[in-house]
């Protein structure tokens, strides 16, 4: 008698579909919207965004197969959500200028979240710290594009101000064997960021093309939290690798998680995975677990992404700490159980998008 089935099973056989011209699965690149299973049968929703007629209709008929030859599936049904590419007259928005590579970058990868106040930063900081490697065996930047609340100079405990080379171009901070920059190198701690929206524009443009990035395996973008101009300009003009989505385990800060995730979606970037952030407490006194902010939000919404969950980080002290003593937690104290939860997101990442 087959196993009971269960959404992560169909999942797994959903890997074995290759998106056509490409040797990624359309489980990793988040097509999958919805799984149903009702008995013995299996509906699957794909959302899909080309021009293309011949991609849907191959996938369909490659999920079916695979769906009808799971035990114990007695009828499949895959359903194709179609939309139109991006249209030339939003690239228009984001300053008209084509998606490009970014010189010497093997991989971009944005970290993305719909509200602010769920750690993006905090997590951000400690997977590129994470991605550069105990033996610092990986090139790793680190690129904090939100303009009006820069945080990575705290984070990494330095207020150098960036040089320029002969040819104009920016210098990027040195810290722990990761090129840094930011907006808060260019300004005193207190004071703003006083810009309008092409301003804004103009100053992402240039942390990104004007900044002598050297050649590195990963560049990790720490967005801003919504879906506004900087958000809009870097999907849009640069050539992502995927993005990762931060969120908490609470229904509101999902609920804007999905605006996120649903950003990328329209520009055909990649979801990565989540990063569930704040997901319990582990009181010191009796080592119990506790849900603070509800328990379960992160799984959930990875599962109806299609996408991984790449972790669950806890609330704790040691990390807020070392966040605010300038070294993140993944390199003040990289064997603590914290750490090495980042450390196993990174390697996800690292074996999605080996260099």
């Amino acid at each position: 008698m087959p196993p009971p089935l269960t959404s992560e099973a169909v999942l797994d056989h959903l890997r074995g579909v290759k998106y056509p011209g490409y040797s990624r699965d359309i489980v990793s690149f988040g097509l999958i919207k919805d799984v149903q299973i009702d008995g013995t049968r299996v509906l699957v929703r794909i959302a899909l965004t080309t021009a293309d007629a011949n991609i849907p209709k191959a996938i369909q008929e490659n999920a079916t197969a695979v769906l009808e030859s799971i035990p114990g599936v007695s009828e499949a049904e895959v359903n194709i959500d179609l939309s139109a590419p991006v249209s030339k007259a939003l690239q228009a928005d984001a300053g008209g200028l084509p998606q490009t590579k970014i010189e010497g970058v093997k991989h971009v990868i944005a970290v993305a979240s719909g509200k602010g106040g769920v750690g993006k930063s905090t997590v951000a900081a400690n997977l590129a710290v994470a991605l550069r490697g105990e033996k610092s065996d990986k090139k790793v930047g680190l690129c904090d594009c939100d303009i009006y609340g820069p945080s990575v100079g705290l984070m990494f405990g330095t207020h150098e101000r960036p040089s320029a080379t002969e040819e104009g171009r920016i210098q990027p901070i040195r810290r722990y064997d990761l090129n840094l920059m930011s907006m808060g190198f260019l300004l005193d701690d207190t004071s703003p960021a006083i810009l309008r929206g092409p301003m804004v524009t103009r100053y992402t443009q240039q942390f990104l093309r004007n900044v002598d990035w050297g050649e590195l395996d990963y560049l990790i973008l720490d967005l801003p939290p919504g879906t506004g101009d900087i958000q809009l300009t870097i999907v849009q003009t640069v050539a992502l690798s995927g993005a990762i989505i931060v969120t908490t385990p609470q229904e509101v800060a999902l609920i804007d998680a999905r605006k996120a995730a649903t950003m990328f979606e329209k520009v055909n970037v990649a979801i990565i995975g989540l990063v569930e952030n704040m997901s319990y407490f582990v009181c010191p006194n009796d080592g119990n677990r506790y849900a603070i902010f509800g328990s379960g939000g992160g799984e959930r919404e990875a599962a109806r992404l299609g996408v991984s969950l790449l972790a669950q980080i806890p609330i704790e002290m040691r990390v807020r700490e070392s966040g605010d003593q300038g070294q993140p937690i993944t390199l003040s104290e990289p064997a603590s159980p914290t750490a090495k939860l980042f450390q196993q997101a990174a390697q996800a990442i690292r074996n999605q998008f080996p260099t």
